[in-house]
């Protein structure tokens, strides 16, 4: 073998060591070993976006059984109710979807009841039912399936009245849910949801203890 292609064998057999240590070297930075996938949504999130569809299903129901024979004011508010929160309702059911959650499938408020180390946010934002008055565990605003048959049976300005109060009762209930989401949750799109609607829910349930009022009467404790 002459000197040259001594060289060249040896000048080779370096590079491919100098090869393989570099791969060596590269390959965690190359070839992640399985890392986890990231968080799609917090338990807090979730909590909170399952119960809220709960909360805006009632919501609909209380919509639909108001009496067609009303003040087409009161028809066009719960026809905006219906649909605004029906879209809600929606973009909710794809977060759970997105992490596999089954709508019904968690103890209602567990979040907002264990979530901050222990704080009860419920308690902070004056969150005091029972099943006895509500029919619904710790579920603010709710209505008894009683009240929901008065509403059924109701007609002209009583219909509207239950209707508004219930609604009324119902939209304060939500907001108190949105606020404590609020508080909990750091950013992202369920934050964003949530003062969307603190914001709408406010508004609407200002509107309705007006037409309460003009129709003498008040909203529900």
């Amino acid at each position: 073998m002459t000197t040259t292609r001594v060289v060249r064998v040896a000048a080779f057999g370096c590079l491919a060591v100098m090869l393989v240590v570099l791969g060596a070297a590269l390959r965690p930075l190359m070839f992640t070993e399985q890392a986890a996938p990231a968080e799609i949504l917090s338990d807090n999130e979730i909590g909170f976006v399952h119960d809220m569809v709960a909360h805006h299903q009632q919501a609909l129901f209380i919509a639909q059984r108001l009496n067609t024979n009303v003040d087409p004011a009161v028809s066009r508010l719960a026809q905006q109710i219906d649909d605004s929160q029906r879209t809600e309702i929606g973009m909710m059911l794809g977060w759970l979807r997105l992490v596999n959650v089954t709508p019904g499938s968690r103890t209602p408020m567990e979040w907002m009841h264990t979530a901050s180390n222990s704080t009860d946010l419920a308690a902070h934002h004056g969150v005091v039912t029972s099943d006895a008055t509500r029919g619904q565990a710790s579920m603010p605003g709710m209505a008894t399936m009683a009240e929901l048959d008065s509403l059924t049976s109701a007609t002209g300005v009583d219909a509207e009245v239950l209707f508004l109060q219930l609604m009324e009762r119902h939209h304060r209930g939500g907001i108190v849910m949105a606020q404590a989401a609020d508080e909990l949750l750091a950013d992202g799109p369920v934050k964003q949801s949530a003062r969307d609607m603190i914001t709408t829910q406010s508004q609407e349930s200002g509107l309705m203890a007006l037409m309460l009022a003009q129709r003498g009467a008040q909203p529900l404790g």
